[in-house]
Order: structure tokens, then C-alpha cells, then sequence
């Protein structure tokens, strides 16, 4: 089968998914990191305190792969068997991909920045790691809600 078009917009759809969450998640576990890194240079034992923070951030790339894996199997991209996809169906596709890909860029680029402000927290007060973690996890629910949409969008679509 050649590659249609409204499979273009599809993969597109996919790349984006996982791009763009991905690059944020880069960014907010860097921030984290790097103010992880001038505490833990004044207390290693709080390394695993400021690990736990640094690592939230992560979580909207793992959405955006989610998402991209999702697409790319129900259009056989993944498992063979590419389905005829119309340009219409392939641009719905693509719209599928932009609640997580958006807010999943600029949300792990946010929770990053609550995580190093947890962080530190947790370098004058260690026993208040909780506090920043929910600090950190408040921007995570609309990452969860981004990824929600998509989902739904792309089973609502019948493919």
C-alpha cells in the first residue's frame, strides 16, 4: 500500500505527541536537576529526596509516547497492516495529538520549575519533601487531563 496522505497527517500527529512533551520533560527534569545538584553539593543524603522531585517533570514525555504509540497502532504504523486513511481522518488524527502535545510541552517546562522550588524546600526543611511534592504534582493534572482528551479523542474517531 503506498503511504497516503491522511497517513502523513497521521504520523505527524505521532511525532508531535512525542515531541514536543518530550522536549518539555527534557527541560523540567534539567531545571530540577540542576537545583538538585547545588543541594545535594551541600547534603548528599538528600539526594533521593531531590531525585523524587527532579523526576516528576518526566511524566508528560511518558504521556506524549502514550500517545504517539496509540496513534501509531490503531493505523498499523506498529503491528503492520497500514489502514487507508483518508486526508480528513489523517488532519483528525493529527488534532487527537495536539491536547498532550501542547500542554504536555509547557506543563513538564512548569512542574519543572515547582520541582526545583521543592527542591528547595527540601534543602532548609527536609521533613516538608511532601509539600513540594504536591506543589510539583498540582501542574501534573493537566498533563493527565491533556492526555485524557487525546485518548478520548483518538478512540471517539472509530479508526
Amino acid at each position: 500500500m503506498d503511504i497516503s496522505l491522511g497517513l502523513v497527517y497521521a504520523i505527524m500527529g505521532a511525532a508531535l505527541a512525542v515531541l514536543l512533551p518530550g522536549i518539555g520533560s527534557a527541560i523540567g527534569v534539567g531545571r530540577a536537576g540542576e537545583a538538585a545538584a547545588g543541594v545535594v553539593t551541600e547534603d548528599p543524603n538528600k539526594f533521593g529526596q531531590t531525585l523524587l522531585l527532579q523526576a516528576l517533570p518526566g511524566t508528560q514525555g511518558i504521556y506524549g509516547l502514550l500517545t504517539g504509540f496509540l496513534i501509531m497502532m490503531k493505523t498499523g504504523i506498529i503491528g503492520g497492516g497500514l489502514v487507508d486513511i483518508t486526508p480528513h481522518m489523517g488532519l483528525m488524527i493529527l488534532g487527537t495529538a495536539l491536547p498532550i502535545a501542547a500542554v504536555g510541552l509547557l506543563s513538564a517546562i512548569a512542574q519543572g520549575k515547582a520541582a526545583a522550588a521543592g527542591i528547595g524546600i527540601v534543602a532548609k526543611r527536609p521533613e516538608e519533601l511532601a509539600k513540594g511534592i504536591v506543589y510539583a504534582v498540582m501542574v501534573e493534572t493537566y498533563a493527565v487531563l491533556a492526555l485524557l482528551a487525546s485518548i478520548l479523542m483518538l478512540f471517539g474517531l472509530g479508526i
